[in-house]
């Protein structure tokens, strides 16, 4: 039986409000995003066909044994695509001495490999930025197809030689389209405010 004029102008209506709602949504979660600040690392690979560079803020801890990662790669960037076929790659952890070479590998169609930028290969062929402290090498294990994205997971293989603990002003972290320094909050003692318990699975 076919619908009447009442009933099709409440399913139009309610497809409506579901195209309101989601774009609602979407709206929320940039610019929930936006003020979510995130840590930001430096991913380097060669997939075979050359040096790739690219600036993240998906990367997250997903467990200690073995050391594993996670983070996410765009479909619409010609650098993650590349990096997505790596086996192995390179992770950088970004300070604030590191900023403008974050700002580069973010930027589309900057030479990152360039004879202005400092850079080598390991011992086995992956490309880095050896100017950078904190650096893993790993390997790519998952690879799961997100909608626009493809969310990986690596292993830490190996941390470079100048591994050190980073002072208290080098953190940097990014939000809101730009670059913050990191401070712990404290309270009328100065005594750091913990935001999460001991047994939180963040560490």
């Amino acid at each position: 039986m076919r619908p009447n004029r009442q009933e099709r102008a409440a399913s139009a209506a309610q497809e409506s409000d579901a195209m309101d709602s989601a774009a609602a949504t979407a709206k929320a979660f940039l610019a929930a995003f936006r003020h979510h600040p995130a840590g930001a690392a430096i991913i380097t690979g060669d997939p075979g066909d050359g040096p790739v560079a690219l600036t993240i803020s998906s990367l997250i801890s997903v467990g200690v044994e073995p050391p594993t990662v996670a983070f996410s790669l765009s479909e619409a960037s010609s650098s993650a695509k590349a990096l997505a076929r790596c086996e192995t790659v390179v992770v950088h952890f970004v300070r604030r001495g590191n900023m403008q070479l974050a700002r580069l590998c973010a930027t589309s169609g900057t030479d990152r490999f360039g004879p202005e930028v400092s850079w080598t290969r390991l011992a086995t062929g992956e490309p880095c930025y050896p100017q950078m402290d904190l650096r893993f090498r790993a390997a790519l294990r998952g690879r799961l197809a997100a909608p626009g994205a493809l969310v990986v997971t690596a292993e830490f293989l190996s941390v470079s030689a100048g591994d050190r603990e980073p002072e208290e002003d080098e953190t940097l972290v990014y939000a809101n389209r730009a670059w913050h320094g990191l401070r712990p909050l404290a309270d009328v003692v100065r005594a750091p405010l913990m935001l999460w318990p001991s047994d939180s699975a963040t560490f």
